[in-house]
């Protein structure tokens, strides 16, 4: 497998940068704090996929938005649509795994949640999350569901994914907790 540990920002020469992990694990929060500090495109594949009343983008209108996205030069991309993967992992330089443990997942996701149901935060394109929607575990709906049922999976897939020879290209970058990314990130 590769060589995961992170690069001195001093010697940081990607332009191109991809943040994966679960969800609630910090993709989002991460790639705006990166696409800031160096002035990069910020691209969140969420905005780009739901339209209004949660209804997700077709594929090709999906792929298309993508492709627009990160043509420009330098970019910052966070999250892990299967769908739009070769598009962007193929231009991306690095990707960064937000490989955090369960229990720090699981209690951001609680919080967010909590924290978006009572502010009533909108997200994209006038979407905003219902919590009674996540307490529903069997539900498509319910982000708790995914977490469970994305979380060991993308543990088993995410090294096999880097060491497919489309991908050999990619600086792979793992953090084990928040802590790291953010030493990291103030290293700038």
């Amino acid at each position: 497998m590769a060589n995961y540990n992170p690069l001195p920002m001093n010697t940081f020469p990607y332009k191109r940068i991809v943040v994966i992990g679960t969800t609630s694990s910090g993709k989002s929060t991460l790639a705006k704090a990166l696409a800031d500090k160096f002035g990069y495109d910020f691209v969140e594949l969420d905005a780009l996929y739901w339209d209004p009343n949660w209804t997700g983008a077709d594929d090709p209108i999906f792929r298309e938005r993508v492709d627009k996205a990160t043509q420009s030069e330098a970019w910052v991309v966070a999250g892990n649509y299967s769908r739009v993967r070769n598009l962007i992992w193929t231009r991306a330089e690095v990707v960064i795994w937000l490989d955090y443990p369960f229990p720090i997942v699981f209690w951001r996701l609680l919080t967010r949640t909590i924290r978006r149901a009572v502010t009533q935060e909108e997200l994209w394109n006038g979407n905003r999350e219902k919590f009674w929607w996540h307490l529903k575990l069997w539900s498509d709906e319910s982000l708790f569901k995914w977490l469970f049922k994305t979380y060991w999976r993308r543990k088993r897939e995410i090294p096999k994914l880097l060491s497919q020879p489309e991908y050999k290209h990619l600086k792979p970058i793992q953090f084990k907790g928040p802590r790291e990314a953010e030493a990291w990130i103030k290293s700038i």
